[in-house]
């Protein structure tokens, strides 16, 4: 699969205003015991840059997509052979939403993503049923790049181009809504605000994941549910191709 391709000079810069939560503390997330992801280069930030011009896209994710051909039944409690970690989706209704991954709720993240689809549509398309976000990037001859250590995917939500994923580092205003939740094991809501904003309200859902390695060019990150209830259900799957 081609590079994704960089936006020619005509294409308009939309920005987004990044998350924003007023926290009375001091941020008290402990490091993780497990390695991150490297420090981001400056062809990362550029990467980054880029990415930040490109539109919003709004897909319409109806038909459950499965890379690995099946969904997990109910019941499913545990993965053989995964790993369990804290998820966290969340982000400005109309702009576009992130992922966090933490090695529990009290650890700094471990890896942020920056998801090119609007936070307020992925979260009502989850609450209508499977979702499946696959995020796809060129396979390198030599190179020895962590699949989670790269800067920037095609992004495709229940087999639809869906924009793009940016690995990025965590901000302060990341680290806030991670202090704000740190006492949340699982859940979703909407985070309070000083200031009314045009992008709507900060919305978060949290849950466990199981973290699988199926191999240095695929990882997968599947999404619990407590008790094998029928709440929303996501996959997201880095494949390097």
């Amino acid at each position: 699969m081609a590079a994704p391709p960089l936006p020619t000079a005509s294409q308009k810069l939309k920005p987004t205003t990044p998350p924003t939560v007023h926290t009375p503390s001091p941020i008290s997330l402990q490091p993780s015991t497990k390695k991150g992801p490297s420090k981001p280069s400056k062809l990362f930030r550029r990467f980054r840059a880029v990415f930040r011009s490109f539109p919003i896209i709004s897909p319409s994710c109806k038909i459950p997509v499965s890379l690995h051909g099946s969904r997990m039944g109910e019941g499913h409690t545990h993965i053989h052979g995964g790993t369990r970690m804290t998820g966290t989706l969340f982000g400005y209704r109309k702009a576009r939403i992130n992922l966090v991954i933490q090695e529990s709720p009290r650890c700094l993240p471990i890896l942020v993503l920056e998801l090119g689809i609007q936070t307020g549509k992925l979260l009502q398309d989850m609450g209508m049923g499977l979702v499946r976000i696959a995020l796809e990037c060129e396979k390198r001859p030599g190179d020895k790049t962590k699949i989670v250590d790269e800067p920037i995917w095609s992004l495709y939500c229940n087999g639809k181009k869906s924009g793009y994923g940016v690995r990025r580092e965590a901000t302060e205003d990341d680290l806030s809504v991670m202090q704000v939740l740190h006492a949340v094991s699982m859940g979703a809501g909407v985070l309070p605000n000083e200031t009314e904003l045009p992008e709507g309200d900060l919305m978060y859902m949290r849950a466990q994941f199981e973290r699988v390695v199926g191999s240095r060019d695929s990882e997968t990150y599947y999404m619990m549910n407590p008790d094998g209830n029928n709440g929303p259900e996501l996959s997201v799957f880095f494949v390097r191709i």
